[in-house]
């Protein structure tokens, strides 16, 4: 079977549908909580692999690491593309409308759209907790690659144990890019990114650890996760 036909079906096929529900984030910087509705919707089982992310672009960031392994070094000007790209490829109507602002602020989702796009960070953290209120879903060297056991090196995905909804990586390995802005009247078009990674101690891979950059960097422990509203 080609790569032309095994990632780019795989991930279609292997979608979990999240229920509704709702999740209270919280910033520890500002000690502020908000809560937020999140509607019923589909995330994939675990990042974007770089051989999916090479079956759409027919090329993927230079890179020791396997096919299997989170596609890294991706900004997230880069993920929105790429989720518009496979979703052209895959027949559905792709979610975003882009301009030619650098910093990525004319960039609209339409929500209703049927083709992939990043997670909201509400999203994100209650496909995360599953349900639990813990720190995190599991004992982390159970769930995640983190400084602890990850040898600094990345790992393939679905290596450790899935969360309750059948989550893989959602803690470890690679951080991942969310559509959100962080705080846009202090850090402008800073977005956010979620699950902490393979170079992070303890405090960093937890269900709440929020951190952000600018939309274009490129990094070699952040990649990103296909979600779908239908």
């Amino acid at each position: 079977m080609s790569i032309e036909s095994t990632p780019r079906q795989a991930v279609a096929d292997r979608m979990i549908e999240i229920p509704a529900g709702a999740i209270i984030l919280r910033d520890e910087g500002t000690k502020t909580n908000w809560k937020a509705e999140v509607g019923a919707f589909r995330l994939a089982p675990y990042p974007v692999t770089r051989e999916l992310y090479h079956a759409v672009l027919g090329e993927a960031p230079a890179s020791a690491a396997g096919p299997r392994t989170p596609v890294t070094e991706v900004s997230w000007m880069d993920a929105v593309r790429f989720c518009n790209l496979l979703s052209q490829s895959k027949g559905l109507d792709p979610c975003y409308s882009m301009g030619d602002d650098p910093d990525g602020q004319d960039v609209v989702c339409d929500w209703d759209a049927d083709g992939y796009r990043l997670p909201s960070e509400a999203e994100w953290e209650y496909a995360c907790r599953a349900g639990s209120a813990g720190v995190r879903y599991g004992e982390l060297d159970e769930i995640a690659w983190y400084r602890g056991n990850s040898g600094e090196e990345m790992h393939d995905v679905a290596t450790k144990a899935p969360n309750r909804w059948g989550l893989y990586d959602m803690i470890g390995n690679v951080w991942e890019w969310c559509w959100d802005l962080y705080d846009p009247s202090v850090y402008g078009p800073y977005r956010v990114f979620r699950g902490g990674g393979l170079y992070d101690q303890p405090r960093s891979c937890r269900a709440s650890c929020r951190r952000k950059s600018h939309p274009t960097l490129r990094i070699d422990d952040l990649g990103f996760r296909l979600a779908r509203s239908r």
